[in-house]
Parts: C-alpha cells; sequence; structure tokens
C-alpha cells in the first residue's frame, strides 16, 4: 500500500510546489508593477478646456482679464448630454465652490450645487437649498458622476445633473432659465461658510442650458473705472485737458 502511496505524494508535493512559485511569482510580480493585488487604477481629472467656451459649451469667468479655468478668481462652464447637463467649477479656494439657480439675482429659495473640500483631502458634490442667506444640505442629491479635486489651492470638479426632474422645491428643472449665481468661499470641517465676497457674482441675465455664450466679468479689482465717480473724474479730467488753462 505505502508503494501505492508513493506517485500521489509526490504529485500532491509537485502540485503544491507549482502552486508555491506561481503564487510567489504572482507577487514577485506585483511588486514590480502588475496589477496584483492592487486595486483598479482611478482615472485622473481631466482639465477643464476653455477653449470650447461659447462654442460646445457655455461659461462665465470672473476675474483678471484673459483668465481661465485655472486663474479666474471664479469659473464655471455648462453643457448638454443627452438627458442630462455637465457643469465644471472652479475657484481659488481652499475650501467650496457653488452655482445657485435662481429666479431673481438675491440669494433665498434657490436650488445650489456646491464643491467641497473635506478634511481627507476629497471634493465631495453636495445639494444645498438657500433659506435666506443660509445654505441648507439637501440629502436628495442630483448630481451624478461626480469628480473632484484639491490642487494649487484651487478646488475644481466635474458632475452631471438631469436637465428635467420629478416637481420638487429644492431641485429647478434646467429645461427653464434661471439667474445663475456664483460663489466660493472657506469651508471649516468640510462645511460651506460664508462666501469670500459680500457680493458674490451673478449671471447679468436669465442663462439658458440651450444657448452657449462665453461671457467674462472682471472682479473687483479690475472695475476701477466702472464706477460712477471714475467715470465723472474721468470726464472732468479730459474736459479740462481739451480746454486748457485759462
Amino acid at each position: 500500500r505505502g508503494a501505492r502511496d508513493e506517485p500521489q505524494r509526490q504529485h500532491h508535493d509537485s502540485s503544491y510546489g507549482t502552486f508555491a512559485s506561481e503564487f510567489y511569482d504572482l507577487r514577485y510580480l506585483s511588486e514590480e508593477g502588475y496589477p496584483f493585488p492592487t486595486a483598479p487604477p482611478v482615472d485622473p481629472f481631466a482639465k477643464i478646456r476653455v477653449d470650447d467656451c461659447g462654442k460646445t459649451k457655455g461659461c462665465f469667468r470672473y476675474g483678471k482679464p484673459g483668465c481661465n479655468a485655472e486663474t479666474c478668481d471664479y469659473f464655471l462652464s455648462y453643457r448638454r448630454i443627452g438627458a442630462d447637463v455637465e457643469f465644471e467649477l472652479s475657484a481659488d479656494t481652499d475650501g467650496w465652490v457653488a452655482v445657485g439657480f435662481s429666479s431673481d439675482k438675491k440669494m433665498g429659495g434657490d436650488d445650489v450645487m456646491a464643491c467641497v473640500h473635506d478634511d481627507n483631502g476629497r471634493v465631495r458634490i453636495q445639494h444645498f437649498y438657500n433659506v435666506g442667506q443660509w445654505a441648507k444640505e439637501i440629502q436628495r442629491n442630483p448630481a451624478r458622476d461626480e469628480e473632484g479635486i484639491f490642487e494649487n489651492n484651487r478646488v475644481t470638479c466635474r458632475f452631471k445633473r438631469p436637465v428635467y426632474v420629478p416637481r420638487d422645491e429644492t431641485i429647478v428643472d434646467l429645461h427653464l432659465s434661471w439667474y445663475y449665481l456664483f460663489a466660493w468661499g472657506p469651508a471649516i470641517q468640510g462645511s460651506i461658510t460664508r462666501h469670500d465676497i459680500d457680493s458674490p457674482p451673478v449671471s447679468e441675465r436669465v442663462v439658458s442650458i440651450y444657448k452657449y455664450e462665453d461671457i467674462f466679468m472682471p472682479s473687483a479689482a479690475y472695475q476701477t473705472f466702472s464706477s460712477p465717480f471714475c467715470l465723472l473724474l474721468i470726464v472732468a479730467l479730459t474736459f479740462y485737458l481739451l480746454m486748457g488753462t485759462p
């Protein structure tokens, strides 16, 4: 009987040896960069393209003239993809960046989508509803295909949300036109706090997702000559120079 068992034992030893060597090889190969047993790779965040603005997507830029998605104080783009609208947001902040959809140009009763940089370094897309000057988080979040990144002291994100939604006070239908409220500011432990500037920019007119525009709004530092006092001063100085001294 022992003689008959010997081939089986040798076969067993051989099988175990083969398994052990293969397992070792796999583990060795994984250390050389093969995907075993590591998690599947995550696609890097694709940079926001601005040369598409006004052509295949609508854009709003706020900041220095000629700025782009990586240099504007605030940047937003929108484009239709099937039954969704894709939004891209970016702002010069380490906290949060948001867009609000409003029936007027004032805060209060607005549907707000915000990209929030939390303490773990992630950027999460959250849904809020403005009650006066206070933003209340709404658990029902229409965002999907969310992605975000915090890099170079900027919060940048991309997400989609449906054009049409079931009737809900806190989520507007995007096939209708709304004023867009643009805001950004600091976050404390992943929670948004008051926006950076007292009067955040607002679209001059209602925005239609069916019309792609590229709109630039100068930030306060570049609005010097737009104030009535400065214009009056320029007119007076020009008049003085043209008339000459008596």
